[in-house]
């Protein structure tokens, strides 16, 4: 049965990232934008990252400019603007697309693992999958859930 670890993904520098190298830890994956009215979430995605992350927890995040074109730099761009507006220390990875034929094969296995309220497709930016320390997709959370309302189901996760 596949998992998240069976998946690789371009870090923001270019590097294949193997996704098995999380394996056994808690992870929440959002597809992040720089210049959208839930961007702000970065500060709590953080928040939540060094909070949590000595005890096996980690934020992975996904940039997509698929909603309103709400990312729309380079990868330079994008780690210029998460270091210095958020001071982001979790993984980024390459800007990817979440819905489509495009769509990255992480991203079609963690749709196809839970749907939203309006089926599969990804509706917009920080959209959050919480995964489990196998591997499994356990929920999915709409981009108005706030990192902080997610702490309660992390922490029973780790």
């Amino acid at each position: 049965m596949p998992s998240v670890y069976d998946f690789t993904a371009k870090s923001l520098s270019g590097d294949d990232v193997c996704l098995k190298r999380f394996e056994g830890k808690v992870l929440l994956i959002v597809n992040t934008a720089s210049k959208c009215g839930f961007t702000p979430q970065y500060q709590g995605l953080e928040a939540l990252h060094r909070e949590l992350s000595p005890r096996g927890f980690s934020v992975l995040g996904f940039p997509c400019n698929q909603f309103g074109a709400q990312e729309p730099g380079d990868a330079k761009a994008i780690a210029d603007f998460c270091e210095s507006k958020y001071d982001v220390s979790f993984p980024l990875f390459a800007k990817i697309d979440v819905n489509g034929s495009g769509a990255h094969p992480l991203y079609t296995y963690l749709k196809g693992e839970k749907s939203g309220l309006l089926g599969a497709s990804i509706k917009w930016n920080f959209t959050k999958f919480l995964v489990d320390r196998t591997g499994r997709v356990v929920a999915r959370h709409a981009p108005t859930a706030t990192p902080q309302g997610l702490k309660k189901d992390v922490e029973a996760l780790l």
